[in-house]
């Protein structure tokens, strides 16, 4: 086991993924006690300044249980940079990429990885909902397009149900996916810092994985290794690796995917913050590899990083403004901040523009 440090496990967030993350969070701080770290719990809110909670909180590092938007998709992420403090998961932009259902499905066609069908609608197309869709078909799976957690999923299998799964949908988020319902198995392989640990099979009752078949007991069944002949398991495997490298992901990683009674498999989407109780699907994975749940925790912990190179002294730097109130430090700083000075012809094209 690495030295002991001063670990925050940052939690809750204010999206609709709350819930699941203080759970996940809560199991993540267990666990790193259990390995004698001093675990510093951070729980963001609707009221938390996430500025002030973390860098005030001493940290050496920051072990992410968050999901959803401001959490998983890149926001934190880019605070930690400024701050200087190594944080679990991946950079800015690859966990901002895999949040956009839409920019991820953008990058997995550029790279040649599989994906359902689909289009993008918005709130604003509501009034047009049977021209955008025109021959697209049924049935169809309407997403939120930055959401996790499947939360605002739903399967429509006529235009009388599309209307109704798109308003469901847009409770979430004013950006939708539409995507081609592909019948198959519900697949999910686990990666660690790029090493493939498994994949998983999941059987939901209702035939559709959504977040009460996730997170009600007895919803779902789970088979670990997933029921595929060996030759189809290894090239699941290799196609999960793909899309996590497409979207340049680093840490623990879940990839989920569809598995037809063909010989086509599909990537749905790449999740860079998955579920960390000891239910979920990730620990589920990594155990049939050999990880226990702290042996998880632990080499997920130590792959911690910085990902833009911005220098811990810049930590120390911000660090005197923490303690300040917002005008003392906007004070401060326009006093050390330097003078740029417009060239005059720079400044006639500005006016001119």
């Amino acid at each position: 086991m690495t030295s002991s440090r001063r670990v925050g496990v940052v939690m809750g967030g204010t999206s609709a993924e709350r819930e699941i993350s203080l759970r996940s969070g809560l199991a993540v701080a267990e666990s790193l006690e259990r390995l004698g770290h001093e675990v510093v719990p951070v729980i963001l809110g609707d009221d938390t300044d996430a500025f002030l909670a973390i860098g005030s909180a001493d940290l050496d590092v920051a072990f992410l249980a968050l999901h959803g938007r401001l959490g998983e998709d890149g926001c934190v992420q880019g605070l930690l940079e400024l701050l200087g403090i190594p944080y679990t998961g991946s950079s800015v932009l690859a966990s901002a990429l895999a949040m956009d259902k839409l920019k991820a499905k953008e990058m997995f066609r550029l790279h040649n990885v599989p994906t359902p069908p689909y289009y993008a609608l918005d709130a604003s197309q509501l009034d047009e909902l049977d021209e955008v869709h025109g021959s697209f078909g049924y049935p169809v799976i309407v997403k939120p397009r930055r959401e996790g957690s499947s939360l605002g999923v739903a399967r429509a299998n006529a235009p009388s149900e599309l209307r109704n799964a798109v308003l469901e949908a847009l409770v979430y988020d004013a950006q939708l996916l539409v995507e081609r319902f592909v019948s198959g198995k519900e697949i999910a392989v686990g990666i660690l810092d790029g090493r493939v640990l498994g994949a998983i099979e999941i059987a939901p009752v209702g035939g559709v994985y959504d977040y009460r078949a996730k997170y009600t007991p007895g919803f779902s069944e789970y088979f670990m290794p997933a029921r595929l002949a060996p030759a189809r398991y290894s090239g699941v495997l290799n196609l999960a690796e793909r899309a996590a490298q497409a979207l340049d992901t680093h840490g623990a990683v879940r990839v989920d995917l569809l598995v037809t009674e063909g010989q086509n498999e599909y990537v749905l989407e790449v999740n860079t913050l998955p579920g960390m109780t000891e239910s979920s699907l990730l620990p589920k994975i990594a155990a049939a590899a050999g990880f226990d749940f702290d042996a998880l925790c632990a080499a997920i912990l130590e792959r911690a990083e910085l990902h833009t190179g911005f220098p811990r002294r810049a930590r120390e730097a911000l660090g005197s403004f923490i303690e300040l109130s917002p005008a003392a430090a906007e004070s401060a700083f326009a006093e050390e901040a330097p003078v740029v000075t417009v060239p005059a012809k720079r400044q006639k094209r500005a006016k001119s523009a």
